[in-house]
């Protein structure tokens, strides 16, 4: 028997045993089959459908990142202000995520398994490239914030060599968090008569609602820290805001300040509603509001859409509307399309 077969079978005989001791929610036996029959045998092909969603974003980031991650490196006059390298390495994050989860989803949805540690090492690269997304989105917020409230101290506070400390800060502090925690669950757990072989994300969040307390507590402490990072990002646009009203750029709502500030705030709902979402499921769940079925259906919700979405949208809402790279671009375009135009020879 998998793990998936057999934890879910565990997991649903404590979630009966609950209900029988509490009756605060009655299952009739249908619905009691019917959910141990998915559990036992997933639903693959219905779970094919979510593959959709990660394999469109990660399409639509290949199409754009790399040539917008080419205009940032190769121009000199570019890769030496702050907010082009933290732009550049925000979208270096986010593209690596979607090749390594649509990775991970294609996996379980084709219902291969990896060996031990190279689930591990995909799931730790995951861990690495989403938390260096954030943190740079973050020191993004940072900069702008810099930049408008102290600007004839800006250039000295964060010069372009600092920023690539801060980059390499940003690279070492994603991969110390995920690390810190697979440690903490190496030493802590004991071996099980299901081991975990599979490698779906929106699977593992599942089952981490049923681990023990140290499982629980990494997954609370995770949780934590993405919000205070977005907590923490939202409060810098809400002190911009306060401080650069009374300026005049906000008085027509077309203008480049209020577009700017409506990307900014929708690029951040959509990195907001994810965990937003995932707190909400975990409440119902263990509450019992929802049982297994539905929270499995919502973690693939979450993972392959809400949390995929912002990062596909990410180049074109944010990255493209920089007229240096826009104008960049361009430029390369029309190079390429006038020399695959053949030169006309007069007879």
């Amino acid at each position: 028997m998998n793990f998936l077969a057999c934890a879910s079978a565990k997991i649903l005989n404590a979630t009966l045993r609950e209900i029988d001791s509490n009756r605060t929610l009655d299952l009739d036996e249908p619905s009691t089959y019917m959910l141990q029959e998915w559990i036992i045998s997933p639903p693959y092909i219905d779970m094919k459908m979510f593959l959709i969603p990660p394999v469109v974003c990660l399409v639509a980031a290949i199409l754009v990142i790399p040539c917008i991650l080419f205009v940032i490196f190769s121009s000199f006059s570019i890769r030496q202000e702050t907010r082009y390298l933290l732009l550049g390495n925000t979208l270096l994050c986010d593209l690596m995520y979607l090749i390594f989860y649509t990775l991970s989803a294609v996996l379980s949805g084709e219902n291969l398994t990896l060996p031990k540690y190279a689930c591990v090492l995909l799931l730790f690269l995951l861990a690495v490239t989403y938390c260096g997304g954030l943190l740079t989105a973050a020191a993004m917020v940072l900069d702008i914030f810099l930049a408008i409230l102290f600007p004839l101290h800006y250039v000295a506070i964060l010069p372009p060599s600092r920023t690539k400390k801060l980059i390499m800060l940003i690279w070492l502090s994603s991969g110390v968090f995920p690390g810190i925690i697979y440690l903490v669950l190496m030493v802590t757990q004991k071996p099980t008569p299901c081991p975990m072989n599979t490698c779906s994300v929106p699977i593992i969040l599942v089952m981490t609602l049923n681990g023990d307390d140290a499982v629980k507590l990494c997954y609370v402490l995770s949780v934590a820290v993405l919000f205070l990072c977005l907590a923490l990002i939202h409060g810098c646009y809400i002190i911009l805001y306060l401080k650069t009203r009374q300026s005049g750029i906000w008085e027509s709502i077309f203008s480049r300040a209020s577009v700017t500030f409506l990307m900014h705030h929708t690029i951040l709902f959509f990195y907001f509603s994810p965990l937003l979402a995932l707190v909400v499921e975990t409440l119902l769940y263990i509450n019992a509001v929802i049982g297994l079925r539905t929270g499995i259906w919502m973690s693939l919700t979450i993972c392959n859409v809400l949390i995929v979405l912002p990062k596909a949208l990410l180049p074109y809402l944010y990255g493209l509307r920089y007229r240096e790279i826009s104008s960049s671009l361009k430029f390369i375009f029309r190079m390429k399309r006038l020399s695959l135009v053949s030169p006309v020879v007069s007879p």
